[in-house]
């Protein structure tokens, strides 16, 4: 079995100089292309020579050089998240140039190590594969029901009552499932079943 991905468990950042420039990253855990694209907006500093920055989350990902040369910034730092086992997760390297040059090999290693060493110190959470389930029961069963939520690690997503009872959508991890299912059935003497939704 493979290892789980990994996300941040928050931001973090991580600094390094380099020949007199100066490299910050700024790490985050991310939902979406959106909210990646939020953080390198909140984060870049217009007084700063280049900000560079990479994101991944689930398959889609996208990196920029920002004036560096291309495939010397944004690719390296994509390289590092992937390299740590990350995902839904975002990196911005900030450079301020202190006036030495550091070559192509030079960026990458600057661009990609900065980023790498500050995921690297970073506290992780591992991902883990979500589900919905749907239901429905009976008004009598609601609270047992509600009472072994916390066993299956779930919560509930929605609840609609109507005459007949209760029309629950619960969250939980995929690993779950079963044991919820078998549960639920077990709770309304096999009237209710729960169903994936997704």
């Amino acid at each position: 079995m493979s290892e789980l991905p990994h996300t941040l468990a928050g931001p973090c950042r991580h600094q390094d100089d380099i020949k007199k420039s100066r490299f910050l990253a700024q790490a985050a855990p991310v939902e979406s292309t959106a909210a990646a694209l939020a953080f390198v907006q909140e984060v870049a500093d217009a007084t700063a020579t280049h900000n560079c920055w990479a994101y991944r989350t689930g398959q889609d990902y996208r990196f920029n050089d920002d004036g560096e040369p291309g495939g010397t910034a944004g690719r390296p730092i994509l390289q590092a998240i992937e390299g740590q086992g990350m995902d839904r997760v975002v990196v911005v390297v900030t450079r301020w140039y202190g006036g030495i040059k550091l070559g192509a090999g030079g960026l990458v290693r600057a661009y990609g190590g900065t980023a790498a060493e500050c995921l690297r110190r970073a506290e992780r959470l591992p991902i883990v594969s979500m589900a919905r389930l749907g239901l429905h029961c009976d008004f009598a069963e609601l609270s047992l029901l509600k009472g072994r939520l916390k066993d299956w690690q779930a919560d509930i997503h929605s609840e609609t009552f109507d005459a007949d009872g209760v029309e629950l959508q619960l969250q939980l991890p995929e690993s779950r499932v079963a044991e919820a299912q078998a549960r639920i059935m077990d709770i309304s003497r096999g009237r209710g079943m729960a169903v994936w939704l997704d």
